[in-house]
């Protein structure tokens, strides 16, 4: 007896497995020998749109170097303290304190170590006022961990956001330099704040001890300071709107005398192809040009990584402190959005955002019946806000926590804006900043190639690039 069996074929048919005697015809395994199949080239996961590096216009740095030459400018200090903590013990860095207004300059730093110990940490829970508008200001407040609300009487009534503050942000300094000095605003806790407060007390019996510090401090007030313009750039005497024949002011425009310099990276990587496998297998497909293709795309991707987050010239650490702002409630919202477009509000280019940022925004606008529209991008459709575009890169992190980060930028040398560094011209140039050199045939009969890329970015002047931070995806 002959017991008939079924199989699955690999196209999805079903082969009776009839003995060859009791067929009519060829079996569809067999055929399948002198067919021809379909191939597509390798597929990639990894390969994103890479919108930062098509949008990013590209300069030439010869040199390998690019120098970004700015008017002087008067910046003592970040504005941001930095603090130090063991377990849930919080302190200040004693020489972070010159971040204060009051304290800019001051270089004792027994002193300030003894500064430092006078302050107090504290708990605030969400929604607790932690300083009241009005009461005077008897304490100076460095805030450790949380954000915070700074509300005032708005014109019409009821209260206003002023602004918000976060890590690393103070307020009350007044307390150091006035007795009268008194709060503008009401200062709320939106999540929980571990807060280091000093008060004017503690500060005045130390510099009863100090007179270096009590000498610095009033000098402070005192000194006025050299002229300065709203950005802290060294002011350039006019006169406008006279009459008849005054002295007309003398005037120079200075500059920096060490300007920052952006240096080229390099992504490098050596790609390897036997010489049996290029030399037997390139039909349909070449394949050292398809290992070549997939290399340069992880190079690609690699590059537009650096430019987000290498912490020497990556977008997101170059921001300066005074482009940060934080969220309101924590998601996207279109107001938030606005305060981001008003931090580069001169020509803003485009926003940058992980998708997961730029769906919870969508989710915002939903639950307020608000519809952004679109714009059109290298040909193609993509969503905006106030007429700029919204793109994705997923380059930009998400915490464990659900919390990411929102760029938004003006472009280009001529608006001085951010623009991207690289070098073209070079020695076996396969794409424009890009080179595959021929490195030889080992004795595995082994052909290895040198893949190399050169890039960085420059901002060139501190407004054209702003940054929402602590922006909530969960």
């Amino acid at each position: 007896m002959v017991y008939m069996t079924e199989s699955t074929m690999p196209d999805g048919t079903r082969d009776a497995g009839e003995p060859q005697d009791n067929r009519l015809s060829l079996g569809t395994r067999a055929a399948r020998n002198l067919a021809t199949t379909t191939k597509t080239p390798p597929q990639m996961q990894a390969i994103t749109s890479r919108h930062l590096l098509r949008m990013l216009p590209w300069v030439e740095a010869v040199g390998g170097a690019y120098r970004v030459n700015r008017r002087l400018t008067y910046q003592i200090a970040d504005g941001r303290v930095t603090f130090t903590s063991t377990g849930a013990q919080v302190k200040v860095i004693p020489a972070e304190l010159c971040e204060l207004p009051p304290l800019r300059g001051y270089g004792d730093a027994d002193v300030l170590a003894d500064l430092a110990e006078q302050f107090v940490q504290r708990e605030y829970e969400p929604g607790q006022v932690i300083v009241e508008a009005g009461r005077p200001v008897d304490e100076v407040f460095l805030l450790a961990h949380g954000k915070v609300d700074k509300l005032g009487d708005g014109p019409y009534g009821g209260q206003a956001l002023i602004g918000v503050l976060a890590d690393g942000d103070y307020f009350g300094e007044q307390a150091l330099v006035s007795t009268d000095a008194r709060w503008e605003h009401t200062v709320k806790a939106t999540t929980a704040c571990t807060v280091l407060a000093l008060a004017r007390d503690a500060y005045e019996r130390l510099a009863d001890r100090s007179e270096s510090l009590r000498t610095h401090v009033r000098r402070s007030q005192d000194d006025p300071g050299r002229p300065r313009n709203a950005y802290g750039e060294a002011e350039i005497e006019l006169v406008a709107g006279h009459r008849g024949e005054p002295v007309l002011p003398g005037t120079f425009v200075d500059y920096e005398l060490a300007p920052r310099e952006y240096e080229l990276s390099a992504a490098q990587t050596v790609l390897r192809v036997h010489t049996r496998v290029a030399d037997l297998y390139n039909e349909p497909m070449n394949q050292t040009e398809q290992q070549l293709r997939l290399t340069i795309e992880a190079l690609r991707e690699r590059q537009e990584h650096e430019l987000v987050n290498n912490r020497e010239f990556g977008l997101l650490h170059n921001a300066d402190l005074k482009q940060r702002i934080h969220t309101r409630s924590g998601p996207p919202t279109p107001d938030d959005l606005d305060d981001l477009l008003a931090t580069v509000w001169k020509n803003p280019t485009v926003l940058f955002a992980h998708p997961r940022a730029i769906a919870a925004f969508a989710r915002q606008c939903n639950s307020r019946g608000i519809y952004p529209q679109s714009v059109e991008v290298n040909g193609q459709k993509a969503p905006a806000w106030r007429g700029v575009p919204l793109l994705p890169c997923n380059k930009i992190p998400v915490s464990d926590g659900g919390l990411t980060s929102i760029m938004v930028m003006r472009l280009g040398e001529k608006d001085q804006g951010v623009v991207g560094l690289r070098r073209t011209g070079l020695v076996d140039e396969y794409e424009p900043g890009l080179s595959v050199r021929f490195m030889g045939i080992d004795e595995h009969a082994i052909i290895s190639y040198l893949v190399t890329t050169y890039y960085s970015a420059a901002v060139l002047v501190p407004d054209a690039l702003g940054i929402l931070e602590s922006v909530e995806v969960a």
